[in-house]
Order: structure tokens, then sequence, then C-alpha cells
């Protein structure tokens, strides 16, 4: 038999059926016009068939070549079809940008509002993508990193701090897909830039004893960043809460926050105040189901527009400082408990153990404390 039996044209001629060319090599074909190459192998003492390509589209030259790669990776100890394999489900290069936006997709579900209002994000794509969002995921390592970080370290310590730990999670995402990435490149990026000499700064609250001054002025505006702000004052919530709350959270004079809504991923209940209920009604539309403070595009209220609000009207607090306001109020002139002013908040009280026999979410108790808080911020204000 000679080494290679066919040619095109008996190729071509051949019906239905398994036609050896030599060397193990084998031309399959399931009719006339079409058909498929492969090659027999033995590998750790067992028969294997390889597929080599689709006949005609692999001439016959090209599967006798891949037939004898095959017998080469074999006689050098390498299982070809087990290689293939490995080649096919091998991860592509990403990157960075492609990285990030992949372990953003993994860990939306754990983010507020599946990561909508960018949050997540945002330092990423200031600070980061601009920068080396092209650059391959595998090529970055401390000195890539610390061009990125060097210009905000100190000076923008809190965007390099939350930028600092999404890449090092984007790079474990990458990890996880199979690439090979620096794990350490983010500590290693640190030990280069040293301790950062800014010091942490609190978010600017507002001294309680300006609180009713400033929602005097709230009421006296009828616009929704206004209206907004009347209302996180009353229900001390956070930002994100307020801006994202719906009409269809509200159950009478109570405001229901599902889990996924809250920081703590635990339901929490506001009680609501007359003056919250009458921010409401000043708010109402026709939609429950959407925005009870809309953007003027409908979409929800950033926290840079009631900061720029306060900003302009002459107040150096941000609207997250405005939950300090009301607990160093309620610290300072009533009589409530740290379980209820905390419970205000929304705060987790307690460790896992005392969660488990304290059941009560307190409702009852901090409804009073806001009807307090609520008297105290309305006491200078006139409306008719």
């Amino acid at each position: 038999m000679k080494r290679h039996a066919l040619t095109f044209m008996e190729a071509k001629k051949f019906g239905p059926g398994k036609y050896a060319d030599g060397e193990g090599l084998w031309l399959v074909k399931s009719t006339l016009e079409a058909g498929k190459w492969m090659v027999r192998l033995v590998v750790s003492g067992k028969r294997r068939e390889m597929g080599l390509g689709r006949w005609p589209d692999v001439s016959i030259a090209e599967a006798r070549e891949r037939a004898a790669t095959a017998r080469r990776q074999l006689r050098d100890g390498v299982d070809p079809i087990a290689e293939r394999a490995k080649e096919k489900f091998k991860p592509k290069r990403l990157t960075v940008a492609e990285a990030i936006e992949g372990c953003f997709k993994a860990r939306q579900a754990e983010l507020k509002n599946d990561g909508h209002a960018g949050r997540w994000m945002s330092p990423l794509t200031v600070h980061v993508i601009p920068k080396i969002g092209l650059t391959p995921i595998e090529d970055v390592d401390q000195h890539v990193l610390c061009s990125v970080f060097e210009p905000i370290w100190h000076e923008k310590p809190d965007a390099a701090r939350k930028a600092m730990n999404r890449v090092n999670l984007t790079l474990k995402h990458a990890a996880a897909l199979g690439l090979d990435v620096d794990l350490q490149a983010v500590m290693k990026m640190r030990a280069l830039l040293g301790k950062r000499r800014h010091e942490v700064k609190h978010i600017p609250s507002l001294p309680y004893q300006k609180a009713p001054a400033f929602y005097r002025m709230l009421c006296e505006k009828v616009f929704v960043t206004a209206l907004a702000l009347r209302f996180l004052m009353l229900t001390v919530a956070r930002t994100s809460e307020v801006r994202f709350a719906t009409f269809d959270e509200i159950d009478n004079d109570v405001w229901y926050l599902a889990p996924k809504r809250t920081k703590t991923g635990r339901e929490h209940r506001v009680p609501l105040t007359k003056e919250a209920l009458l921010v409401l009604e000043l708010a109402q539309n026709d939609h429950p189901d959407r925005l009870i403070f809309p953007s003027p595009t409908g979409g929800p209220l950033s926290d840079a527009a009631m900061a720029a609000f306060m900003k302009r009207e002459g107040f150096s607090a941000r609207p997250h400082g405005l939950r300090a306001t009301f607990r160093t109020w309620a610290e300072n002139e009533t009589n409530a408990d740290w379980e209820t002013k905390e419970g205000a908040l929304g705060h987790t009280i307690g460790n896992q153990v005392e969660r488990a026999y304290q059941r009560s979410d307190l409702l009852t108790k901090r409804r009073e404390l806001f009807s307090q808080w609520s008297v105290f911020i309305d006491s200078s204000s006139k409306r008719q």
C-alpha cells in the first residue's frame, strides 16, 4: 500500500463511506459532496479519533500536515486531543476596559439598583479607563498602576481608594477567567507609592441649630430638588434611597425599603410624619411605579445636583451630612436610646446573636423620634 493512497480526483468520486489515506488518516464521506477528515491515534494505550476539519474545505495536503502535527505531539508526550480542547477554551486577551466591564457585570447583582446609578464604575471611568483602558489586562503590573494612581494618591485619596479596590477586584475576576494576571500588582503599587499623607475628611454636615433655617428655605422652593431634600431631612434616609424612591414603596404612613435598596441588605421601614406625607403630596404624580423625585430627564436626581443646590444657597454641608445633623440633634436634645437613634439612620444594631433575639425594628420609638425632629426643623416654617 502506498504511503498516501488518496488523490483529489479519487476523493471527489467517492460516495458515502470511510477511505484510508495512510498513517492513520481517513476521509469519512457523508455524501458525494461532503465529508470530514480524521486521524486515528493511540493515546495512553487507547485508540482515539481526532477530527481534522471538513472536506473539501480542508485539502488532502492540509489534512496530512494536521495529522503529522498530531503524531509529533503524541511522540513528544502531548495529548493532541486534550491540547486542542485547551486551546478552544483558552480565554481571549482582554483590555483593561473589557475586564472592568466583565467584573462589573459579574458583581452587578450585589450592587444597589444593579449599579445603574454608576457609582461603582465612576472612579474607574474617570481615573483608570482613560489612561490604560486599551492596555491588555495581562500587561498590568505595579508600574502601570503607578502611572494611573500617582497623580491622585495624595490629592484625591477617597477616589484613589475606591478605584484601587475595584482594580484589585478586576484582576481577581480576570484570574478566574484563566488569564495570566499579576494578582499582587495593587499591593506592590501601594508599596511603591507609600502612605497617603492626606487626612480623611468627614462629609460636611449642617450644625443642627441651623437645620430649621435650612428647612425653612427649602419650604420656600417648589421644585423637585428642594422637595427631595425636605424628604431627606424628615426621613434621614440615605441619598440614594431618596433619589430612587417610588410611590409604590409608600403604604399609608410607612415607607418600605426592600433589602436591595438598603446599604445593610435588610428591609427597612421608615415611619412618615405628617410633614413627610405633605412633601409626598406636593410631589404626587399619576405614575405610582415611577420615581417620586425625578430629574428633568425622568431619571433619578444625582447626588451632585442636590449638593450643587445646597452650595448655591450658601450651605457648605452635603446632603449625606444631614444624617449627621439629625444624629447630633438626637444625641443632645432627646432622651432616645442608642438603638432607636441608630435604627432611625438605618444602621445595623448589635451583632448577629443580639439581632437574633431583638426581632423588633423599633418602629413606634422611631416614629416618636421622627415626630420630635419634624417639629424641631419645621418650627420656624411659615406656609399657607
